[in-house]
Formats: structure tokens, sequence, C-alpha cells
């Protein structure tokens, strides 16, 4: 049994991995960049190591300063979380070199898996069906842009080497071939250092479905059911529910056969995530395999909250060579789960907010759970992911969840920093989303309506300010000269930032 984890990350998945880990009587390790010195995952753990300046490519990304600080710590396993070094196979194997136990699938899987291409072509051996695409072998501006005409627009280009969205850009007709290509091309070098691209069709008005998958090292692979991810912005999840809704049962059990296939065609091991686009309505809709995610995913909580089980547990258990606490036969759904994304945000424009977090509230109640990376008086740096934390709400039926999860929303109070809680009810507010009659391009196209600004009530406007001036009386002198901190010398970005 692993006895001592090293969580290579920070915020609300070092948090949630350092709570099962305890619970499980494993001692648990965490890492962190100077800023981070203070954070609530440090202070957590049952011991804290170094690992560089704020830049996280000198600190969390760097894996010869994370395998160091496992040595230090005594650590003999990791857990990679998500982001950061979770689908980078280099690091899965710096742990298997060190004699450190990783967390996760064998790097010949992720290695297989992070490539676009070969993961289509491993798919379509074992029969999951694909989105119809090609990628050229000759990558010259001129060979893609004959596979897009041979694939038909719309289109989309796709970096091979990631995801995120990053290098993916749509293609309506043969004039925007050459810009398009061009700016792909770009930033998936940048971002994956690799500019590879495919062509793939554009399937319109899809829903993104996802299948959670889980192995071991005994052959054994199972579903823990779907979720439902399609209410995203720029290809980045904004709420996430299981069970998926409206999905007719003769195509929910072929999505959750082809998962288990894909799974099995790879030899997987601990949690993963089979990603598939969904086509039209009923009994005739269809599926076509997007992308595995070789790792825990951020929405893991819905499924969690459905299915009584605890997937970190599961995958702690899996890596120490154990089987599976759980066969597919107990794997069952009761209820439903929402997660909304709660993040530091100017929500109209989609950017990241930096600052001080003056004054905190999460909600509580039935069905409710908070998985919060940040605390009250922490800095929201502009190094990481803004996200503040993830509101999950589970109810009996679908209504309840939803109405469980507008009323959490609604007892949030967050002072300091704009956040996107407003645009989380707007969306909610939606008779589409309601009725669960979403795409994945739904968020853009109703963004005018969706991220309009609330209109201030006088009242809350001077409770605000109040608290404003209260907080900065108390705050050291200098949290109003601190770079990061941009709302200290913005207070009325203070009155936007209060519920409403």
């Amino acid at each position: 049994m692993i006895r001592r984890v090293l969580i290579a990350n920070r915020g609300e998945i070092a948090r949630r991995v350092i709570r099962t880990a305890r619970a499980m009587g494993i001692a648990s390790v965490a890492i962190y960049s100077e800023p981070d010195a203070g954070a609530p995952h440090v202070r957590e753990a049952d011991a804290a190591e170094p690992v560089g300046p704020a830049p996280a490519a000198e600190s969390y990304l760097n894996i010869g300063a994370v395998i160091e600080a496992a040595r230090r710590s005594g650590a003999d396993a990791i857990h990679p979380g998500y982001g950061f070094l979770s689908e980078r196979p280099e690091f899965a194997d710096a742990c298997a070199a060190a004699g450190i136990i990783f967390v996760g699938p064998p790097a010949s899987v992720i290695r297989a898996m992070g490539s676009k291409t070969a993961a289509r072509a491993t798919m379509i051996e074992a029969g999951v069906p694909v989105v119809p695409g090609e990628t050229p072998a000759d990558q010259s501006a001129t060979a893609i842009a004959t596979a897009a005409r041979k694939v038909g627009f719309p289109v989309l280009l796709k970096a091979a080497a990631g995801g995120g969205g990053k290098g993916m850009r749509i293609v309506r007709g043969a004039g925007e071939l050459d810009d398009a290509i061009a700016a792909a091309r770009s930033e998936a070098q940048r971002s994956f250092g690799d500019g590879t691209l495919y062509v793939e069709r554009l399937v319109e008005r899809a829903r993104h479905i996802e299948v959670q998958i889980f192995g071991d090292t005994h052959g054994n692979v199972v579903h823990v059911l779907e979720r439902d991810c399609s209410l995203q912005r720029r290809h980045q999840k904004v709420i996430e529910e299981a069970p998926a809704p409206r999905l007719a049962p003769s195509v929910r059990a072929r999505l959750l056969d082809a998962a288990v296939a894909a799974g099995k065609a790879v030899g997987y091991v601990s949690a993963g995530t089979i990603e598939f686009l969904l086509e039209g309505e009923g009994e005739d809709a269809r599926f076509y395999f997007l992308e595995m995610n070789t790792r825990l995913q951020v929405e893991h909580p819905v499924t969690e909250a459905v299915t009584g089980l605890d997937l970190v547990r599961a995958q702690l258990l899996v890596a120490s060579g154990e089987a599976l606490p759980f066969k597919q036969t107990d794997v069952r759904a009761s209820g439903h789960a929402i997660e909304c994304r709660i993040y530091a945000e100017d929500a109209r424009r989609l950017l990241p907010q930096s600052g001080k977090l003056l004054a905190c509230r999460e909600p509580e109640g039935d069905g409710i759970r908070v998985d919060a990376g940040i605390v009250q008086g922490q800095i929201v740096t502009v190094h990481y992911d803004p996200l503040l934390s993830k509101l999950i709400a589970h109810g009996s039926t679908r209504a309840e969840a939803i109405e469980r999860m507008m009323a959490a929303l609604g007892g949030y109070e967050i002072l300091g920093l704009r956040h996107n809680i407003s645009f989380l009810m707007a969306l909610l507010r939606r008779p589409e989303v309601a009725d669960a009659r979403v795409h994945t391009r739904f968020i853009e196209a109703h963004l005018e309506e969706l991220a309009a600004p609330p209109a201030a009530d006088l009242l809350q406007a001077a409770a605000a300010l109040a608290a404003w001036t209260a907080a900065r009386e108390d705050a050291p002198s200098s949290v109003a000269t601190d770079e990061d901190d941009l709302s200290a010398r913005d207070p009325w970005s203070l009155i936007r930032a209060v519920r409403w």
C-alpha cells in the first residue's frame, strides 16, 4: 500500500487528494511555489516541499524539482491531479526511473493518447466511431487545405499534440483556410511544441458527452457512467452534470460500451475519460470519439455525487497494485448532480482577474459540496488558473439539483474579486438549460444576454463599499500597493463583485 503520496499540484485538487489520503491513513506531501508558501493545500498536508519560483515552468512544471521534492520527503508515490504534469508521459517515465509510483496510467498510454492522430487510429481499430477527418503526412499549408476540402466544410483544424481548445480553428469556407492554418499551427507550436495539425469535420450543434472509465492492473476496465459537458465556452467547460440528460437508453448503452472498449484497447489503468460528440436526438443520435483524457477530470465530483464512489481512493488503491474496489454491477446512478466552476474573471470578456480575496462565505445545505482552492485573505495571482472553487449540487432529480445550485450560487459571497457567479445564474435561468436543449456553442450564441452586467441595487452597493472600507482598515498597508491586488486600487470593482 502507498504510504506517503506527494501531490504534484496546487489549489482545490491538491486539497481534494489530501482529504482522501488522510482518510486512508496515507501521509500527504504538498509542493509549492514561492507565492503559494502559505496556501491552504500547503497548510493542510502532512509535509510540504518548495519547488521553485512563481512561474509554473520553473516550479509545478519542473519535473526535476518535483522528483527531487518527492525524494526529500520520502514519498513513495506521486498523484499529479489534473493539468500541469498529469498528462506528460516524460513525467510518468521520470517517476518510474526514480522508483516512485505514478498515480495514473502507464507512460505508454499517456503518450499514445496524447496524440490525437494516434488516438484516432487506435479507436478505429477498436471499433469506436470517430469524427470523419484526416491528418496529412505532408503538413504543408497546401496539403492541410486539400484535406479540409476533402473532409468538407465546415471543418475544425486541431493541434494533433494537445487539447483544451489550443491550436483549434473553425473554418467555414476555403477563403478562411490560409489564415486559420497559420494561426492554428502557431498556437499549437507555442502550446505543445508541436505544430502538427489534423482536419476534422465540424459537428454542428453537438453535445459533449464524456464517460468516466477506470482500469486496474488485473485486467479490469469499467465505466463509471457519463457526464454532459456541453455548456462550454471557447472549448473550456463551464457547467457539467451527471448523468447526461435526454440520452436515449439504447444510445447510453452503446456509448458506455464504446468507452469501455476504448479503455481495453489501450490497456488503461487508473481514472480516465473518453470524450464524445453526440449528434442528433433520441434513438437516432450518433456519437463520435473526440479524445481520451488520461487523468482525473475537474468535473469528477458530479460522478462521485451520483454514484457514492470516491474516485481518488480508487486511484490510490489501483496504484498500490490492488484490484478495483468496485465492479461494473456496483455502478449505479442515484439522483442528479451539477457542477459550476467559480472563477475570478470578467465573465463578459472571459479575462482572468487577480487580487486579494477580502471576504468569502461559501454556501452550505443539503446536497451541496464546495471544493475550494483558496480561502479568505489569499491572493489570486496572475501565474495560475483563476479557479476559486467548484460548486456541486446533488438532488433526487435534475430539477432539484438545479434548484439547489441556484440557491447555493445566490448564497455564495465573494468580496475583492470579480467573479462569474451572476453569469452562471443567468445561464441556469435559461429555459433551454432547464430543458437540457443545449449544445457546445450555446453560450457563444447567447453571450450578450448571459454576460450583461446586473443592475446594482443601491443598498447592496453601499454594503459592498462599507465592507471594502472595513477590509482595507484591517488589512496590512501593503495590500493597497500589491501589484496583484487590482481591486485594492479599484473599489468599484468590489461593488460589481458582490453577489446580486
